[in-house]
């Protein structure tokens, strides 16, 4: 077995050196960095084990990370709870061990030096080394995998990577950047290059492993499918993960089982009748209207809302610059003032949600607080119109042009639960003359139709990470199928400003450049911005024990119903036993709703 592992390490350095990435010393006089003394967020009453039942709403169309279609709601599932080099302190916002155990920045602010925790392991059992960092840029920049945006990324953002020894390296980004930003940027989670024949990706990778999932770092692989009902998930054996004192009380549940429900009031079903353990409960209309009755004021379910301080990605209607009529700047101006976003929010969202302002929030000084949402104004927006050509009134009210072509667009949503909050938007826009013709393509299908740029506006929100990012969104190079820039925007000025955000070394001018081109998407109206969510909530079975005080700051999802996020719940058994058995018995609890608003915005 040592000899087999040697061998390994061997080839690995050898591939490295042929590629031009091995060094034989590290530079002098190097700063390591541990943080081993940042404070413990995680429960220390949580206990290990059970089953965890949830729903996801769509099967997934591949268990690829990477490539076609791989960019579903499912796909947290496969990366978030898997570590990367580092990990972050969800209220210092420290940067944590992971991964690497030490942390060293070079002198030319472009470089991070890193050195591996000799514990770590996939979750097949092998060793995570240099090697398999190394194997992330063949990985993101082969043409077999069939992703533009990872190959863009992996050559112009991640420069590359210097080894030194199977658990010693440096990764270069393109640019120089402050500390924070480099870290941000160069935490990388490796490829396994053991997993594919010879350290390569297949011609036929796309097709051939659309199926099998690879080895992960994270403590859950996936142990089974059900080709369209379920994928299980199973805890790595002995993880090695708890050697770090960060993780330890985390991911405490021995299996998790997702099955598909695309009904969300059947999957609220289920989960009533003990056949799911926790459900989301973002939506209002499940919140306020359906997550009530005797087992909820019985004590048997618990609801649980915690605010949360965690950025927000940009919601809003995304209009296709290269779909019909989406290209007339008059067109998009008016669709945005003919827009009722705050009743929307007051209907259709019992006003639990926050208006948007802009392209995403929550980023400090790289915000833009001059800009304001464009107001309802159906005056404003029939002007607009008219100015596009469209200066007749069809009989029913929406406006017409000379040809007698009425002003109608299709609005794309991805989920039967976002119904009553585009009807509002379709019910208000009448009142400017505009038609919206409502188009649900659900689950992954539908986010696959957006990637390949087939809608014309679009109803979506997407993540975020800790400082906003635009070159996938609004850069010219990704104005095309398999990317996230959902409007086709492609301007060269916004080129320039992108590039230079993404390169400026000084956060104050980093800062102001993000405000031009929050203004210059403000002027384009190619999204329109609608509301965020700064919390997390959910219902759960009783013996589903959430840590005191629910989560930590950027907690986005207290109860991993989404994601694998941060896994700080945990299912007491006994518990478990005790409430089937009250059930029996038709002994009854005290009713518990718990809001935490420490960290409450604003």
């Amino acid at each position: 077995m040592r000899q087999s592992l040697m061998a390994l390490l061997l080839t690995a350095l050898t591939v490295l050196c042929q590629s031009g990435g091995l060094a034989t010393e590290l530079p002098p006089g190097l700063k390591w960095i541990s943080n081993s003394d940042q404070p413990l967020f995680a429960d220390s009453r949580a206990k290990p084990g059970g089953t965890y039942r949830l729903h996801i709403s769509s099967f997934p169309l591949t268990l690829r990370t990477i490539g076609p279609d791989a960019n579903g709601s499912f796909r947290p599932f496969l990366l978030d709870g898997n570590p990367t080099l580092l990990q972050q302190q969800p209220n210092t916002r420290a940067f944590l061990p992971a991964i690497a155990k030490q942390w060293a920045f070079g002198d030319d602010h472009q470089t991070l030096y890193f050195r591996l925790d000799e514990q770590a392991r996939w979750s097949d059992g092998e060793p995570i080394t240099s090697r398999d960092f190394a194997f992330v840029f063949d990985y993101m920049r082969s043409e077999h995998a069939k992703a533009p945006w990872y190959k863009e990324y992996f050559t112009n953002k991640v420069a590359g990577i210097t080894v030194y020894d199977p658990y010693t390296f440096a990764l270069h980004s393109a640019d120089p950047l402050a500390d924070d930003e480099l870290l941000m940027r160069l935490n990388l989670m490796p490829k396994p290059a053991h997993f594919y024949p010879g350290g390569q990706l297949p011609k036929d990778f796309v097709r051939r492993y659309n199926w099998k999932a690879e080895p992960v770092t994270g403590p859950y692989y996936v142990s089974k499918i059900r080709k369209g009902r379920a994928i299980h998930l199973e805890k790595v054996d002995n993880w090695w993960g708890y050697t770090n004192r960060y993780y330890q009380h985390r991911y405490n549940v021995d299996k998790i089982i997702l099955k598909v429900i695309r009904d969300t009031d059947i999957a609220l079903k289920y989960f009533e009748r003990g056949k799911l353990d926790a459900y989301n409960m973002i939506f209002p209309s499940l919140w306020h209207n359906k997550a009530k009755g005797p087992l909820y004021d019985q004590g048997y379910i618990h609801k649980s809302w915690l605010y949360n301080q965690s950025p927000q990605g940009a919601a809003g209607v995304w209009l296709n610059l290269q779909a019909p009529l989406m290209a007339n700047d008059a067109i998009r101006h008016g669709i945005a003032h003919a827009l009722n976003v705050p009743k929307m929010i007051a209907v259709a969202l019992r006003g639990d949600y926050v208006h948007q302002q802009s392209f995403g929030s929550g980023y400090g000084d790289y915000d833009n607080p001059e800009i304001q949402a464009k107001a309802f104004d159906p005056a404003q927006a029939a002007e607009y119109f008219r100015q596009a050509g469209f200066k007749h009134l069809d009989s029913d009210g929406i406006r017409i042009n000379d040809q007698g072509e009425r002003l109608s667009i299709t609005l794309t949503y991805l989920t039967k639960m976002h119904t009553a909050r585009v009807v509002v938007l379709k019910e208000e826009a009448k009142k400017a003359g505009l038609e919206i013709e409502l188009k649900l393509v659900d689950g992954a299908t539908g986010f696959k139709s957006l990637l390949e740029k087939k809608h014309q506006a679009a109803f979506l929100g997407m993540g975020t990470g800790a400082l906003p990012v635009y070159w996938q969104f609004f850069h010219s190079a990704n104005a095309k199928p398999q990317t996230n820039n959902f409007t086709n925007y492609a301007d060269p000025d916004m080129d320039r400003l992108i590039e230079a955000f993404d390169t400026e070394f000084d956060v104050r001018k980093k800062a102001g450049l993000s405000r031009q081109i929050l203004q210059k998407i403000a002027d384009c109206d190619c999204v329109i911005p609608t509301y965020a969510v700064p919390f997390s909530r959910g219902a759960h079975w009783r013996y589903v024990k959430l840590p005191q005080g629910l989560g930590t700051e950027l907690s986005q999802d207290i109860l991993d119903a989404n994601r694998i996020e941060l896994g700080l719940f945990w299912i007491d058994l006994d518990e478990k036993r005790a409430t089937k058995q009250a059930l029996e018995d038709e002994h009854t609890f005290e009713p518990v709703t718990t809001t935490d608003r420490r960290f409450i915005q604003g």
